[in-house]
Formats: C-alpha cells, sequence, structure tokens
C-alpha cells in the first residue's frame, strides 16, 4: 500500500502583505537549509502559501 506523504506549509502569506522579493529570499533561504535538502520549496499559488514536498526520486 503506497503511503500518502503531506505537503508542509512553511509560510502563510495569504492574509499577509509580505512583498515578492521578500517570498522569493524566503524560498531560497528555505532550499539553501540543509533541513530541506530532500524537499521541494515552493510559491503555491492555490494555497497561498511557501511549501515544502518530499522530492520525487
Amino acid at each position: 500500500m503506497e503511503t500518502i506523504v503531506q505537503d508542509e506549509i512553511l509560510i502563510d502569506i495569504g492574509g499577509s502583505n509580505m512583498p515578492l522579493l521578500e517570498v522569493i529570499t524566503r524560498i531560497e533561504q528555505y532550499r539553501l537549509d540543509p533541513m530541506y535538502k530532500d524537499r521541494e520549496i515552493f510559491l503555491d499559488g492555490d494555497r497561498n502559501a511557501i511549501v515544502a514536498r518530499l522530492k520525487v526520486k
């Protein structure tokens, strides 16, 4: 049976006034963080959040 892994919402930007440059900067910081080396970090437009998802091998 296959295990479904949930995405991890790192920052919910839906209700914030975070500028786009800061969003991009935060995404880059997460991508460089060794704790998230096995994750894809991206802006999920449907959730209005910066999200971490396990990388597909």
